[in-house]
Parts: C-alpha cells; structure tokens; sequence
C-alpha cells in the first residue's frame, strides 16, 4: 500500500475521529443518565441518588470537554485535507454542522454550566429542567452528525449544478428513511455504551467493598436499561441491514466476504479473507443461512463481489471482521444484562462474584461496538466519499503533498495520545476514588448556611430591640 495523500489524510481522519466518537457516545448516554437520576431524586427525595449523581458530574464534564476540543479539530481536516469535498458539498454539509452548533450546542453549553455549577443557585426544577436540556442537547447533536454521514452514504434530495451538490429537498436530506433508521441505532449505542459503563463501575465496587450502596444503584439501574435497549438495538441494527442491502450491496457482500454470487447463499461465520485471490481461508460456513439473513427466506440469490468492477469494491478484510466484532459485543451485553437481572430476580446479583467479575470486564463493550460499527459504515463504503457521487480520491486537497499530511498525522498522535492519557487518567481517578458522602454533606451545610445566619441576625436584632428602653 503506498502512502500517498490519499491513504494518509483517510488515516489522519480514522485516527482523529476514533478518539472523537468515544466521547461523545459516552456522553449522550451519560447525560441522560443524570437527567434519570436527578429526577429520581426529586421525586424520591433519596440521598443516595443525590451521591451517585454527584459522582457522574464531573466525569461527565471531563468527557464533555474532551469531545468538543477533539471534534473542532475533526472539523478542520474538511479544510485542510478534504477542499474539493468541502467546495463540492458544502451547500449541504456546511448547514447541516452549522445546524448542529446552533441548535445542539448552544443548547447544550447554555444549560451545561447550571448544571455544574447551579445547583445551589436555582430551583431544585430548574435544576432538573438543565439537566434534561442537556441531555436533549447531545441528542440533537447526534441527530445532525448523523443527518449528515448518512447523507453521504446514501446521497437524497440533492441535485448537481455547474459540477456541485446543491439541496433541492432538506426533507430528504434531513428526514430520509435512512436517517431515521442510522440515527436511533446510534443513539441506541451511545445509551448502551453508557449503561455498561455505569454497571461495570458497580461491579468494581462492590467486588471491592466500597461505596455498597452506590455500586448497587449503579449495577442494577445499569443491567436494567441494558436489558431493555439491546433487543430493540438488535432490531434497528437489522433494519441498517437492509438498506445496506438496498442502497450498498458492494458493501454488503464485503461484509459477508461474498465474493461469488450464490443461490441460495452461505453465512460465512468466521474466515480468513484472502483478497488477493478472491476466497475465504479456514472458513466457516453455515448453507444457505446467508440468504435468509439478507432476504428472509433460504432459497433467495445475493449477490457477490464479482458483480462489481474492481475500482467500486470495498475493501473486505476490515468491514469483514468488523461486523463481527460489532455483533459479538452486542451479543454479550444481551447476556450479562439478562444473565443479571435474573441473578437480581433470585436475590444472588450482589453475591455472584463471578457475574461481578463478567460485568466489571465488559466495561469496554459499548466503545468497541461503536467502533467497530463506525469502521463497517465508513470503510465498507469506499472507494465513495460521497456514495455514487464523488470518489475518496478526487475530494482530496489539491497540491496537499505526502509529507504535509505525514507531518501533520504525527503530530495528531503526539498531542492526541498526551491529551487523552491525562483525561483517561484523570476519569480513572475519579472512579477509584468513588462517591464521596462528605461532599453531599457539606454542600447541604453550606446550602443551608446564609438562612441559618440570617435567621441569627434576626434573632439578634430582636433581642437588641427588646432590651433597649
């Protein structure tokens, strides 16, 4: 493989956005989960809640910021390695991540600072209110992202003027079928993601014996939404199936590793893909399974990679073990979190140091799957920046040299890896170091101070006013 531009500014963005995506997918889960557990709190009026909320805020606002400064210079490549791209597509592209700062972030970062710092300074509804705003906030923001990839996957209501792609329906390009099918499974994704985060981390103190009451909040309020949201993730995970079946089926085959067209077709389960030879090494095969997993019924013909020229196929060893990936870690979520909500149901989830141990080192389950799925959508996409519109290599920057983008990618993987080392190091330390009750404690006394002297120099001053003649 040469390095040339090309291959260097598509590593240059892999690198930068495999940092990126982990955060914010973190986020969007975990905003909600506050917003759960603060009115949790306001209904129940349970202390407990109040800790386990005062535990997540911080982490949340590290892994808040650590997103936004990754995504700005995500945001940049557009121009500095990406301009025919950006000339091209920008009537389109350009509204929509305007959109998502107007709409998204502002409304995030407006009620981002109550929700750090206003706790004691406005209503314990407004409060609550802030806590939803921001949540609502990451929600949008993902909407427009998404709006935008999936835009450029399947390519709608958009017509070609003077050699650029200009909106003709916002409709489509917003509201498309594809849109409301990729934009749920991701948030879905971000919410599971999030969820086993919060599990594992109860897991982790109760294998210890610490925080007890917090780790169980923790533990089964997370196995609990994981139980829920993965089968209904699964389903919109087969309905992103099908429009790639649809609208991608270069990709779908490459997935498949299906390099012959086949009736009826195996499922390869597991194989080695040899791409160079147009076969599938030590594989494992189950007849005619393909066919009922991409059409429904086992007799149905799929197509191969041999139906494609070889300048519009996908790359086949990536988005191939990708999938995969992506599905074996859905699949043990599905276990752990029924597995534990019926050691919950017996009375033994606690008590099951081995289902601890199983949900503390599933922690890493959400984030991989995210990646996994991230790499299956963008590499099994190629040779298509824009799918059938505009190739990778013509959207590169023109007269960007080798040596520009290599200079610039090491100094993304310096700074990068300095940069997050310190965040990760830092969240790391706020989960050893667990909910601390004192701090709730206090900020109750000092909530309840100014009325506590007030009520004192009233007292005083009566009692001045009683003595004097």
């Amino acid at each position: 493989m040469e390095l040339d531009p090309v291959i260097l500014s598509r590593i240059q963005f892999g690198f930068v956005i495999s940092f990126h995506i982990i955060f914010p997918a973190f986020t969007i889960g975990l905003a909600a989960w506050l917003a759960t557990i603060e009115g949790a709190r306001l209904v129940t009026g349970n202390p407990l809640y109040r800790r386990v909320f005062d535990f997540w805020r911080p982490i949340f606002a590290v892994s808040f910021g650590m997103g936004v400064v990754t995504g700005i210079v995500m945001a940049f490549q557009f121009g500095t390695n990406w301009g025919v791209l950006a000339v091209k597509t920008g009537s389109i592209q350009g509204p929509l991540l305007g959109y998502e700062g107007f709409t998204a972030f502002m409304l995030e970062a407006t009620f981002f600072g109550v929700l750090l710092l206003g706790r004691d300074r406005v209503s314990p509804w407004f409060y609550f209110f802030s806590c939803c705003m921001v949540a609502l906030g990451t929600m949008f923001s993902s909407f427009w992202i998404l709006a935008n990839n999936s835009w450029m996957q399947v390519p709608l209501g958009h017509t070609i003027v003077d050699g650029k792609i200009v909106p003709s329906d916002w409709k489509q390009i917003v509201l498309g079928p594809v849109q409301m099918v990729r934009w749920p499974h991701m948030l879905l994704a971000a919410f599971l993601t999030s969820a086993m985060c919060v599990a594992a981390t109860g897991a982790w103190y109760l294998l210890r014996g610490v925080h007890r009451d917090e780790g169980r909040v923790m533990l089964r309020w997370g196995l609990a939404l994981v139980a829920v949201v993965i089968p209904v993730q699964l389903f919109f995970g087969h309905l992103t199936g099908e429009y790639v079946l649809k609208h991608q089926p270069a990709k779908f085959a490459a997935i498949e590793a299906r390099w012959k067209n086949q009736q009826p077709a195996d499922e390869v389960l597991i194989a080695i893909p040899d791409e160079a030879n147009e076969r599938n090494l030590y594989a494992i095969t189950v007849p005619k399974l393909g066919s009922f997993i991409a059409s429904g019924n086992f007799t149905s013909a799929e197509v191969g990679l041999e139906s494609f020229p070889r300048e519009d196929r996908p790359p086949v060893l990536i988005p191939f073990f990708a999938f995969r990936l992506m599905v074996g870690m859905g699949l043990i979520m599905l276990a752990v979190s029924w597995v534990g909500n019926l050691l919950r149901w017996r009375g033994k989830l606690e008590t099951s140091r081995w289902f601890l141990w199983a949900t503390f080192l599933s922690f890493p389950t959400g984030f991989i799957a995210i990646l996994t799925g991230w790499y299956t959508a963008e590499v099994g996409r190629q040779p298509w920046v824009v799918y059938g519109l505009l190739r990778t290599r013509d959207a590169i920057t023109p007269a960007l040299t080798t040596n520009d983008v290599l200079t610039s990618l090491i100094i993304y993987i310096v700074v990068y890896f300095l940069f997050v080392s310190f965040g990760i190091y830092y969240i790391y330390k706020l989960l050893r170091d667990g909910p601390r009750v004192e701090d709730t404690v206090l900020t109750n006394v000092t909530a309840s101070r100014p009325m506590a002297i007030a009520a004192r120099t009233e007292k005083t001053a009566d009692a001045d006013a009683g003595s004097k003649p």
